[in-house]
Parts: C-alpha cells; structure tokens; sequence
C-alpha cells in the first residue's frame, strides 16, 4: 500500500507502514530526495515571515533548511542535535517522544548556537508536524535561550496538525488504519 503524496509539482508514492496496532503513517522520507527539496524549499520560505535564523532538530530537516537558506541568502542555520555531542559547551537540552520515535528523545543546542539565537527572530523548520511534541520540545529549547519564535513551518502537516493555526506548511498528510490502509 502506498499513498500519492502531491507537493511543489512533484508526486512521491509514499509506502504505508504501521506504527502501532491500530496507526500507519504514510512514510515521508526528504533525506536524499534532492528533486523534493529544491522543489519546496522555495514554496516554504515564501511563507516565512522575515527571520534572522533557521532552527531544525537533527537530522530528516537538515537537507531542507540548508536549501532554504541558500534560497534566502542566509549564511547560516542551527540544528539541534539529538545528544550532547563532545564539542558542545553548556548545552542546553529538551526531551521529546515523537510519533516516528516512540521513545524519549533529547533534543541539545551548543551555548554558542543559544548565544546566536538569543533575542533573534527564529523559524523553526521541520520536514513533517504530525503530533507537534518535537515542535514543543525544540521551541521550549529556543524559548529558554531567548529566540523570538516567530514562525513554525513544515513541508507537510499531518492530520489535525493541518488544522493548527500556528504553523505553516504545504500539504497535509492524512493518516491510516495499520489494519486496512484506510485513510482515518
């Protein structure tokens, strides 16, 4: 089973697999997809209003804010990372459960990243919002850094995230019963 995903003038056929007994989430893959992401990097940055940075959390976000910024003649992007990496000084950490995870995910900024960010207008960019708890726990993060979060945008929403009036996004994405493949 797979579902046709239509976005930025292009058709991905995207399989249908199963989260738990009962949920299936059309899986939606931006990493390696060059075509997709030169596609709709421009379409959601038009929708940005005027930032100083882009914020995505490690790693499917990574291909997409990086052609944003080079739409947006941006020099520079932050990425948060999912553990303290070695590198980092004073890191500052957020925890997380993600449908696509199902397990606790810590999401870690660098003090240096923080320190950029601080008083900043930040859009937060993600490939997917399906629950919007990794959306939380990375604004929470920005938040106690000080960013100014002016904007939540994603490639595609998922079911009732479509339905939020905080964020941005150019499609929605339904979801399906893991039994018969049936949109719910």
């Amino acid at each position: 089973m797979h579902y046709d995903l239509h976005v930025g003038g292009l058709v991905r056929h995207l399989p249908i697999v199963p989260v738990n007994d009962k949920l299936a989430i059309a899986s939606f893959v931006i990493l390696g997809d060059c075509e997709l992401v030169t596609a709709v990097a421009p379409l959601l940055a038009a929708k940005l209003p005027e930032v100083d940075y882009l914020v995505t959390a490690e790693a499917k976000g990574i291909p997409l804010v990086q052609e944003m910024c080079r739409v947006m003649g941006m020099p520079y992007y932050v990425v948060a990372r999912k553990s303290v990496k070695p590198y980092m000084t004073d890191p500052l950490s957020s925890t997380v459960v993600s449908i696509t995870t199902q397990k606790p995910q810590t999401l870690c900024l660098d003090s240096a990243d923080a320190r950029l960010l601080r008083g900043r207008r930040v859009a937060i960019v993600d490939d997917v919002i399906s629950t919007g708890e990794s959306l939380r726990a990375l604004e929470e993060l920005l938040n106690a850094c000080g960013a100014n979060v002016i904007a939540k945008a994603a490639v595609l929403a998922e079911d009732k995230a479509a339905d939020r009036d905080d964020i941005l996004y150019l499609e929605r994405l339904p979801l399906f019963d893991a039994e018969t493949g049936h949109t719910l």
